[in-house]
């Protein structure tokens, strides 16, 4: 039986009585147009048959057939020949309802229910039609023009094949692909100085759930988490929901202020390659007091390689490859160079962390898909992934230097710190600008842009800074896309 005809799915949605004051046929419209506002029923799912309901109903099948035309009468149904009477699409595209109070509908509180509090967390920057944007000066997001989608359909294809598929389709429990962990071993790790046994890595839902996998497992009340202030966002609520402090420490030119940081935090979150979100590098005599200061009071390091798998001129050696007490625990991704979308990433640390974070991962989802594994170790093991990032750090250097001239140009009173690379710049506005109301009117020209206090973790929040993404913005688009933002901001663009 079709899902279209399936009584099961429509019982809970065509409820009609006798005793009330309604007529069947307003019931009955009630009910869908209900079901519509709700999301209840998906644009791609037919209706049950006049026929079907009609007969489910007890009501005449003409009842049914005048509440269905009314509804394509109002826009809410629409008819498609021999196929039946479907959703109007345009309707869906409109925002759903708010949902009935719990007193109201006498509904299940389950944010009262709740024992972690992640909807009170900062929500994310989402720009969900980014893609349509004329300027999209957005972080984290790829560029269709840029993704070597030839190589890899050509991996996908190959992690198809009969004998491929009997490597991964098993449930592997709490192991990773071997060749996948072999890759990275191999191609990933050394160039960033690090040199790690296949024991001491694992594979993750890319860097969050990296960073999440760890806080569960190493942190709790009472735990205190030192931080870059600006600094990463998530980072910060996912060590709060693990019920740790998060301990701002400043960051200048060199990188975080290592004599800032209080010797009686167990763990000290870095992003030292790039910093999240100032892009600056911090410097070597930093990282090595940082771990100078580690091995005396007791602290746990985690290293975010945050933007490092570019060719720039940041340092390529990470923290990790300089740490001898094993106090480093160092987590990547592959989401700024092959694909945010794709959700893979790693953590390498000590034989014995990564024991227990497998132990871990296996009552949280086991392993992440196999399928996936295979294919970005076969991207990997044909030199795909290297032209990758030869390809794309030249494409950002030249996108970064059009954009600092751009700012110069168009926006000469914001300053920006000239980092050493990355995906993005941190701009510091005039005094007195407000960039919420900046994004606003950027947004109405078709410029997106990022807001930067959701960066600083304090109450007073600065209102003055930006982060504009080079990723998914072509080159021939930085300046004008400047220029609009420019004119937003209310300069007037100088003549070209």
């Amino acid at each position: 039986m079709s899902q279209r005809n399936d009584a099961t799915i429509w019982s809970g949605l065509f409820r009609i009585s006798a005793d009330s004051g309604q007529t069947l046929q307003a019931q009955i419209r009630q009910a869908i147009v209900a079901a519509i506002l709700d999301r209840q029923i998906a644009a791609s799912m037919p209706l049950p048959s006049c026929r079907i309901l009609a007969e489910k109903l007890g009501v005449a099948r003409g009842t049914v057939v005048l509440a269905f035309q009314q509804l394509v009468d109002q826009g809410f149904l629409i008819a498609r020949e021999r196929r039946g009477h479907f959703v109007n699409p345009d309707v869906l595209a409109t925002p759903a309802r708010p949902q009935k109070a719990p007193e109201q509908a006498n509904e299940i509180d389950w944010k009262a229910r709740r024992r972690i509090a992640a909807s009170d967390m900062p929500p994310p920057n989402k720009h969900e039609n980014w893609i349509k944007s004329s300027y999209p000066f957005v972080y984290g997001q790829f560029d269709p023009a840029l993704f070597p989608t030839a190589e890899w359909r050509e991996c996908n294809r190959m992690a198809l094949a009969v004998l491929e598929i009997r490597n991964w389709a098993s449930d592997m429990v709490d192991r990773d692909d071997p060749l996948l962990i072999e890759q990275i071993q191999a191609r990933l790790l050394p160039r960033r100085g690090i040199f790690a046994n296949p024991d001491e890595i694992i594979v993750t839902l890319g860097a969050q759930n990296a960073l999440y996998m760890l806080a569960t497992l190493l942190m709790g009340k009472g735990s205190r988490v030192a931080m870059e202030e600006p600094g990463y966002p998530d980072a910060r609520s996912i060590f709060n929901l693990a019920g740790a402090e998060t301990v701002p420490v400043p960051v200048d030119g060199s990188g975080i202020v290592t004599d800032r940081i209080p010797s009686d935090a167990g763990f000290v979150f870095v992003t030292p390659s790039h910093h999240c979100p100032t892009m600056v590098s911090l410097s070597e005599a930093r990282r090595q007091d940082l771990l100078d200061r580690a091995n005396r009071h007791n602290q746990i390091i985690i290293e975010d390689g945050y933007d490092s798998q570019l060719l720039d001129n940041a340092p390529q050696q990470a923290l990790k490859s300089i740490d001898r007490s094993g106090r480093v625990v160092y987590v990547g991704s592959m989401s700024k160079t092959l694909a945010p979308g794709l959700r893979l990433g790693y953590i390498v640390a000590s034989a014995g962390l990564i024991s227990e974070l497998r132990a871990l991962r296996r009552f949280m989802l086991r392993h992440p898909p196999a399928n996936n594994q295979r294919a970005v170790a076969l991207f990997l093991s044909l030199g795909h992934h290297e032209a990758l990032v030869r390809r794309l750090s030249s494409a950002f250097e030249e996108r970064r230097k059009r954009l600092e001239q751009a700012v110069s140009a168009f926006l000469p009173e914001w300053h920006a710190p000239h980092p050493a690379g990355g995906t993005s710049v941190w701009l510091e506005g005039p005094r007195g600008i407000n960039v919420r109301d900046l994004a606003a009117a950027a947004a109405s020209r078709s410029v997106i842009i990022e807001p930067g206090d959701r960066y600083f973790g304090h109450a007073d929040k600065p209102s003055r800074f930006v982060r504009l993404g080079i990723s998914s913005i072509a080159l021939q688009h930085i300046e004008p896309g400047i220029r609009e933002l420019a004119t937003a901001a209310g300069r007037r663009p100088a003549a070209a």
